[in-house]
């Protein structure tokens, strides 16, 4: 369903999952070209979580992400030109070039930190929402993580702590459940996780918390928004697992792209390989979407197209931007060690 929303919100929304897709699917061949090394992850199929949910907060809230970190630092406003000259480690990055794109940060955008450390920011989350109720600012904490985080000593520890003092801070788990048939796999046990469903851990801590459909974006934009209320009105933390469907272009060692994303695939899919085009129909967020706006008539498959249009001509010209951006100098790497 849509949020409940302006329209012109709703279109902000589907702006915005259109600047991850499209700001991910031209990162692979960057890779794929030797413009730049190392691994890194994409956010495709997560777009209906992180977009509606970070729309629920405020300016000064602060933030802390994983290495699946693109679209979340998207999804908050991060100039993607500035995004990709980061990944390609370039002086024009975020950070100059220095956090490439496992530690990306955007301060001005709340952005503390982003690590490849798996579960490394469930404890400094927990930190900084401390540092608020002390400090009687009303800031709010988000940290988003991936489902393998719980296997973790830390986030129980975290949990326990938040939960004892109360802490306003929102846990947002992202379980992107391997790519199957149907949008149910994504509830099927994990494989490295004894306690199921995800929500009985930081219940065992009095941690009010819920499973939700991650892929449908007005579920997630209302649990968001009751969520973050009721930390605000000082209730202490919330847990809230969203559940998606892998990418299938995430299933390899290396991303890929199986089809490059058309307003049009929304309704015929038969442009994509026969493996992934289930993915496509029945589990891609930004296509499913695309669908509800046109279907409550709030957008015209034309607007969409202009929207789309205008978006991949953006990152064409971000891509020219990051590439054109020249290496920092040897003598920045004894600079902005610290804050």
């Amino acid at each position: 369903m849509l949020p409940t929303l302006p329209r012109e919100n709703l279109l902000e929304l589907c702006r915005r999952m259109f600047v991850i897709r499209h700001f991910e699917e031209s990162l692979v061949p960057l890779h794929d070209n030797g413009v730049f090394g190392g691994h890194y992850h994409l956010y495709v199929g997560q777009e209906a979580t992180g977009v509606p949910a970070l729309s629920c907060l405020r300016a000064d809230d602060y933030l802390f992400t994983t290495h699946r970190n693109h679209g979340h630092l998207l999804a908050r406003g991060a100039e993607p030109k500035r995004l990709f000259a980061e990944i390609l480690g370039r002086v024009d990055g975020l950070n100059k070039g220095k956090g490439g794109s496992f530690h990306s940060v955007a301060l001005s955008l709340g952005f503390l930190h982003s690590s490849g450390v798996v579960a490394g920011i469930i404890p400094l989350s927990t930190g900084t929402a401390y540092a608020s109720k002390a400090q009687k600012n009303g800031r709010l904490t988000v940290c988003l993580f991936g489902d393998g985080s719980l296997e973790e000593g830390a986030a129980p520890e975290a949990f326990n702590i938040a939960s004892l003092l109360k802490l306003p801070v929102l846990f947002l788990c992202e379980n992107n459940g391997k790519y199957g048939s149907g949008r149910a796999v994504a509830a099927a046990q994990s494989s490295s996780m004894a306690a199921y469903p995800l929500t009985d851990l930081p219940k065992a801590y009095k941690v009010p918390a819920q499973q939700i459909d991650g892929i449908d974006a007005g579920l997630v934009h209302a649990t968001i928004s009751d969520a973050v209320e009721k930390i605000r009105r000082g209730e202490g933390p919330q847990f809230v697992e969203a559940q998606t469907v892998r990418y299938p272009g995430s299933e390899t060692n290396w991303p890929t792209v199986p089809a490059p994303t058309d307003t049009s695939l929304a309704w015929d899919v038969s442009a994509v390989p026969e493996k992934s085009r289930e993915w496509y129909r029945s589990c891609d967020p930004l296509l499913i979407y695309i669908r509800e706006l046109v279907d409550a008539n709030q957008a015209s498959k034309d607007e969409i197209a202009a929207i789309e249009r205008q978006v991949k001509s953006q990152m064409a010209a971000a891509v020219e931007f990051a590439v054109n951006s020249p290496y920092p100098k040897p003598e920045e790497a004894e600079k902005n060690y610290f804050a």
